[in-house]
């Protein structure tokens, strides 16, 4: 609550140095309220004995997606007079679970502040996924970290995460985590903001586009990065950094000396280079064929153009960001051929890694089925061998799969529900199922890619609107942290 007042004078003092003084009131006030609210609670709250440490954290983490955004909308309702607080509420609920899915049609018309409260939001959202599943999730085996059982006390993480994570105070081990992962944050939000600044995008553009990488939240003041005119290295750049919601790994570069053989033997990196390699070469193909069939393949630019396209394209909704190059429209005039919509969806379900600011399933259950299946082959073969890989591999193999197909049918049973609801709000099934898997994914831009013709948020009905919240923060704080919560066991310690 204190870091939401203090960041209100941000888009505060931005405002008034447009001279947009209606704008910067709200975002003052409302600093200066809620830090008032956050000393008097924290007085109240002082030193009181917590019973159960866990699930007071698990709490404060449902706390923070549902009850949060309440706070983080007084301002952007206040300055935004038109729009009504639920529309500000599930905006702000999209910004902080990073799902990126905003109520603004028209974007142009909305002021820069209020598009940099929104940034702002979603990449502290971003910040608060990444410690709370280091410093809360994975002591308790949740968050893609009940895979690696055996090394679950450690959360997985190389270095001296080790040591952090065996911390006999939970409280202090958020703080000691907060104080190694906010430097190496906010230092790549800056490089990220710099670069782009260097290749002519603009001070605010820049610094919303680092915000929205670093976040994976795709939270732009444009509709996408092909109307902010952002040129070819600028999108280089953010796919460089969008490497970073692909493995855990990345965060821990400063506290590791072995991190890049770390890095070459980390499974959820290898199952990205996999599907970069494998999904961007099948849509090229794709879009080579049909160029061929209007005899267009002597273009050999457009032909390179629309490989990087889908090669960016890819790795942005891998992440879960939901960024669209400039040059995934090239393939589509290289082709003649549609926009595949429904491969993007898959990219988003498969998500990124474990302790990232990525959503969706995350690519280590991913590997943990991959393993167990390829295992269960080679029994078919040599029903007397025996598997390889140590105790980690075999725990993986076994219980790690077997949790991670639990997760993946909660996963699937969720999307099922969420579909089934929306249906029974009004909308078409297509419709219905491509708002929950944005929901649940954390992709919000995949409605305008998955759809045909895109589909607006402002369109949809209330009902809807407080179904998509739920789904985005279920599809945040994943199935089986709320499930823990709702274990009676859990509330008797």
């Amino acid at each position: 609550m204190a870091t939401g007042s203090v960041a209100m004078l941000l888009p505060a003092i931005h405002a008034f140095a447009l001279n947009q003084h209606r704008v910067a009131q709200p975002f003052f006030y409302g600093a200066v309220l809620f830090s008032v609210l956050a000393a008097l609670v924290a007085l109240a709250t002082f030193r009181q004995p917590i019973r159960n440490v866990a699930r007071s954290q698990l709490l404060t983490l449902v706390a923070a997606y549902l009850v949060l955004p309440v706070m983080l909308a007084v301002p952007l309702h206040e300055a935004r007079p038109s729009m009504s607080f639920f529309n500000a509420y599930f905006e702000m609920v999209s910004s902080i679970t990073t799902t990126g899915a905003s109520i603004f049609d028209t974007p142009r018309l909305v002021p820069d502040p209020i598009h940099l409260w929104r940034g702002l939001v979603g990449w502290f959202g971003g910040l608060l996924v990444i410690v709370s599943a280091v410093a809360v999730l994975a002591p308790m085996t949740l968050g893609g970290f009940e895979v690696l059982r055996p090394t679950a006390s450690t959360g997985g993480l190389p270095g001296s995460g080790a040591q952090l994570a065996r911390a006999t105070e939970p409280n202090q081990r958020v703080a000691r985590y907060t104080s190694k992962i906010v430097p190496i944050y906010v230092s790549l939000t800056l490089i990220i903001w710099l670069l782009q600044i260097i290749t002519g995008a603009g001070s605010f553009n820049g610094l919303m586009i680092a915000m929205a990488t670093m976040s994976t939240s795709g939270i732009l003041p444009l509709r996408t990065m092909v109307e902010m005119g952002i040129s070819f290295p600028g999108e280089v750049i953010v796919f460089a950094f969008l490497f970073i919601a692909v493995t855990r790994q990345v965060v821990w570069l400063p506290f590791d000396k072995h991190y890049f053989a770390t890095l070459r033997l980390d499974p959820e990196m290898r199952v990205a280079l996999c599907f970069l390699l494998a999904v961007p070469l099948a849509l090229w193909l794709r879009h080579f064929i049909g160029a061929i069939e209007i005899n267009e393949e002597s273009d050999a630019l457009a032909a390179v153009r629309a490989l990087w396209g889908a090669l960016f394209t890819v790795l942005s909704f891998l992440t879960t960001t939901g960024f669209v190059s400039s040059d995934w429209e090239t393939a589509r005039d290289w082709s003649a051929l549609p926009t595949p919509g429904l491969v993007l969806a898959g990219m988003a379900i498969m998500g990124g890694g474990v302790a990232t600011t990525a959503g969706g399933v995350k690519l280590l259950r991913f590997y943990a089925l991959y393993k167990h299946g390829v295992r269960e082959m080679e029994r078919l073969v040599h029903p007397s061998s025996i598997g390889s890989g140590g105790r980690l591999g075999r725990g993986m193999r076994r219980e790690g799969a077997f949790i991670a197909w639990i997760f993946f049918m909660l996963f699937a049973l969720s999307i099922s529900g969420v579909v089934v609801t929306l249906a029974l709000s009004g909308l078409r099934f297509d419709e219905s199922v491509v708002l929950a898997l944005a929901a649940l994914s954390t992709t919000g831009p995949l409605v305008h890619v998955a759809l045909d013709g895109g589909l607006a948020y402002a369109n949809l009905t209330v009902e809807a609107k407080a179904v998509l919240i739920g789904a985005m923060v279920l599809g945040r704080m994943e199935t089986l942290a709320i499930i823990a919560l709702f274990n009676p066991d859990f509330w008797r310690r």
